[in-house]
């Protein structure tokens, strides 16, 4: 079974393989520019640019860490990305992740228009107003992520009505998949809520809207798995966790491997100060956590709304722009290490263009 290319907007995407957007820094200019040019669509994470090691503008930074939500998600710095990516893909299409949830979700869906990206990708809460700040950018491709039909008819229904358009794509996510779920822990490990079972009704419902093409994510891992997808009506596939055993992820060396040393009983639902539950990797900070003994919560960079200024870390024992920005930093101390649940598979680190050789031809 060949597979078919996946459209999305104006945009053609070879290969129906989207890369998710994984922040703090693992999915930057060398891991999305990469998946676009092999044929995939490369997917930059818009959180904490502020992070980015580009050293020629200066930052406001407070014990090193990007003060407010002005310099954490750091217009500089996400130029400065899109700007590399494209010297690596050229001009084929890349797009950007960039969650509902953070603060300032407006002006850095502009910040990423004015770069130049093609594509939004937008989950972590329903983006019921997302079109509004694309306006005069008609070439941005607009994509929500739901977990259910229902969320994307909300979405379809105020968008059609408010802005007279509706989704160019839509990624459906089960919770199998890395970092923040769409679901609390009880709904997470009910039936009907996982990926198989989700992706149908979605697919009904989008074709209702005038096919919107359906993209499936949270625990795709192989050819089989795409197949499968593909088999219950998807156009295409988002998978991040893989994406992180690739030389190209832009992540750290530290981060790589304590994916490739978890087991599968290393992965679970965590408490986030977001609100929902977070899948990672049980490591030193876990713990800490849990007797109470994690590094000090100050919320210099405000970077969640849900969060309100630090009060929900507090409640739940760790800084969540912190200690991803530590993972990043490769500090397996203090780091908190996202993984999906298939991220203890992974057992090598190989190129993107293996990856996705791998993932279109088989083994």
């Amino acid at each position: 079974m060949s597979f078919e290319s996946l459209k999305i907007g104006k945009y053609e995407i070879p290969k129906p393989i989207v890369q998710g957007g994984m922040g703090v820094g693992i999915s930057w200019d060398k891991l999305a520019g990469n998946v676009s040019k092999e044929g995939g669509l490369g997917v930059i994470s818009a959180v904490g640019t502020g992070y980015y090691e580009d050293k020629t503008h200066a930052k406001k930074l407070v014990a090193d860490r990007p003060l407010s939500e002005a310099n954490f998600y750091s217009p500089d710095g996400l130029k400065k990305i899109i700007e590399n990516a494209r010297k690596i893909c050229g001009d084929k299409p890349i797009a950007a992740n960039i969650l509902y949830a953070i603060n300032d979700y407006g002006r850095v869906v502009k910040d990423a228009c004015e770069a130049g990206i093609d594509i939004i990708i937008t989950g972590a809460g329903l983006p019921t107003n997302m079109p509004e700040f694309t306006e005069g950018y008609p070439d941005v491709a607009l994509v929500p992520i739901v977990s259910s039909a229902k969320a994307l008819k909300i979405i379809c229904k105020r968008w059609k009505k408010r802005y007279n358009r509706i989704p160019d794509a839509v990624v459906v996510e089960g919770p199998k998949s890395g970092g923040h779920q769409g679901f609390t822990y009880e709904q997470c490990k009910l039936p009907e809520n996982q990926l198989e079972n989700i992706v149908g009704p979605v697919v009904e419902e989008a074709a209702t809207w005038g096919n919107i093409p359906v993209i499936a994510a949270g625990g795709v891992w192989d050819k089989k798995d795409i197949q499968e997808m593909m088999s219950l009506g998807a156009s295409g596939v988002q998978m991040g966790t893989r994406f992180i055993g690739t030389h190209e992820c832009d992540a750290h060396i530290n981060l790589k491997n304590v994916l490739l040393n978890a087991k599968k009983e290393d992965i679970k639902l965590m408490a986030s100060p977001v609100g929902y539950p977070a899948q990672g990797v049980v490591t030193n900070l876990t713990k800490l956590v849990e007797k109470r003994e994690g590094p000090s919560i100050k919320c210099i960079s405000n970077c969640v709304a849900p969060c309100n200024r630090g009060v929900e870390a507090k409640e739940v024992g760790f800084c969540i722009a912190d200690r991803l920005s530590d993972a990043y930093l490769g500090n397996t101390e203090t780091g908190l290490f996202f993984s999906g649940t298939n991220g203890y598979k992974l057992n090598e680190i190989i190129s993107v263009k293996e990856l996705i050789e791998k993932l279109t031809q088989g083994e």
